[in-house]
């Protein structure tokens, strides 16, 4: 019983849109969730035009078994993701739109108080591989570590001034 207030303890601290996306998941049957995990990957918008030529630049997250590529920018205090997965890796595109969009536009600190096993409060490792989970919570440590690099250098910019 205490794992559960405990995850529940997690869901109650995550941004509004993300807190959201996990509920409509925890409602549903694990094989709901593949359908749902399916239109969150057909729905993840490609990379904007002016970071394609910026791609090789970008941080691979090394741990997916899928070419899974991450940019992240802060913007007046708001963060947003970019993540380039194939249309052909529906799982981990999948997980990477709903992370994208759940946290789109939070503050950093939002960003690092947000769990690593998002794909455990989705429910997913219900359905999806160990393997493929591996990944997954790789990913959102790739952001973090954005974030926290980007703070930094921006820090550093602004004591320079």
């Amino acid at each position: 019983m205490s794992s559960e207030l405990t995850t529940e303890a997690k869901i109650d601290t995550l941004p509004a849109a993300l807190r959201e996306i996990v509920e409509e998941f925890r409602e549903a049957l694990p094989q709901e969730r593949l359908e749902y995990l399916l239109d969150f990957a057909l729905g993840m918008p490609d990379l904007p035009a002016r970071l394609h030529a910026q791609r090789d630049q970008m941080e691979q997250v090394h741990e997916c078994q899928t070419p899974v590529f991450v940019f992240t920018e802060i913007d007046n205090g708001a963060v947003h993701f970019f993540i380039d997965v194939p249309r052909e890796s529906p799982t981990v595109r999948g997980y990477a739109a709903i992370v994208a969009e759940g946290l789109d536009g939070t503050s950093p600190d939002e960003v690092l108080q947000t769990p690593e096993d998002i794909h455990y409060l989705l429910g997913l490792h219900e359905a999806i591989s160990h393997q493929r989970l591996r990944g997954l919570h790789a990913l959102m440590g790739y952001l973090k570590r954005q974030v926290v690099a980007k703070m930094a250098g921006e820090s550093a910019v602004s004591s320079e001034q």
